[in-house]
C-alpha cells in the first residue's frame, strides 16, 4: 500500500523487452536502499524490485501492467515518480493508494493560474471509473484532490512544490498519465451497480 506522496524521482537508464515483459532499469537516490522483492511505485504502478546494482534498481512490468499503464512508453532518460510502500505506524499524508493502475488518461489542458497550475485529464468512457468533486485521485502515483469532475474528465490544481518534485512539471497537453481511482469510490460504484 502507498500514500501517493512521491518520495523521489528516478531516471530510466535502460528499457529492455523480453517476450511480453518489459524490464526497467531506474537510477534514483533511494535505489541503493532497496532490497530484492521489495515493492516500489513507479508512476503509480506497484512493481517488485528484481535486481540491484549501485544506484540502479531493476523492475519488470508484465503484459497486463503494460496494457493498463503508460510504462510501455518509457524510454531511457525519462523521469518517473517513485514511492516506497507505506510504513505501518506512519502518517497517511495522501490517501490509500494500492499501486494498481486502473487506466491511462490524456492531458487535455494545462493552465497557469499565477501560483498554481490546473491540469485537465480525459479518460476512456469504456470503464465505470469516476471522480467526484474534492475526492481523491492518483495521477502518475501522486495523490491529488479533484477540483473539477465531469463524465470521463477531471481537473486538479497543482502547487509549485508538487510541480518541482514530481514529473507533473514535464506533462504537456497530449501526454498520457496513469490513473488510480479512489478505492472506496470503486467499491461503492461496484455495490451500486449490483443493486440495479
Amino acid at each position: 500500500m502507498f500514500t501517493g506522496i512521491i518520495e523521489t524521482l528516478g531516471r530510466v537508464k535502460d528499457v529492455i523487452s523480453e517476450d511480453s515483459n518489459l524490464h526497467l532499469y531506474v537510477e534514483s537516490a533511494i535505489s541503493n536502499e532497496l532490497k530484492i522483492d521489495q515493492s516500489i511505485s513507479h508512476n503509480g504502478v506497484c512493481l517488485t524490485v528484481v535486481g540491484l546494482e549501485g544506484n540502479i534498481h531493476k523492475v519488470t512490468a508484465i503484459d497486463e501492467t503494460l496494457k493498463k499503464s503508460n510504462l510501455g512508453k518509457l524510454k531511457a532518460g525519462d523521469i518517473v515518480n517513485l514511492e516506497r510502500c507505506t510504513l505501518i505506524g506512519g502518517r497517511l499524508d495522501g490517501h490509500i493508494v494500492q499501486g494498481h493502475v486502473d487506466q491511462t488518461a490524456v492531458c487535455t489542458a494545462k493552465e497557469d493560474q499565477n501560483g498554481s497550475t490546473i491540469f485537465t485529464f480525459t479518460y476512456s468512457p469504456d470503464t465505470q471509473n469516476m471522480t467526484v468533486e474534492k475526492g481523491s485521485v492518483t495521477v502518475n502515483g501522486i495523490s491529488l484532490t479533484v477540483v473539477g469532475s465531469k463524465d470521463h474528465e477531471f481537473s486538479v490544481a497543482i502547487i509549485p512544490y508538487t510541480l518541482e518534485h514530481t514529473n507533473l512539471g514535464q506533462i504537456h497537453v497530449g501526454d498520457e498519465v496513469n490513473l488510480e481511482f479512489d478505492i472506496v469510490g470503486k467499491y461503492v460504484a461496484k455495490i451500486m451497480s449490483l443493486r440495479n
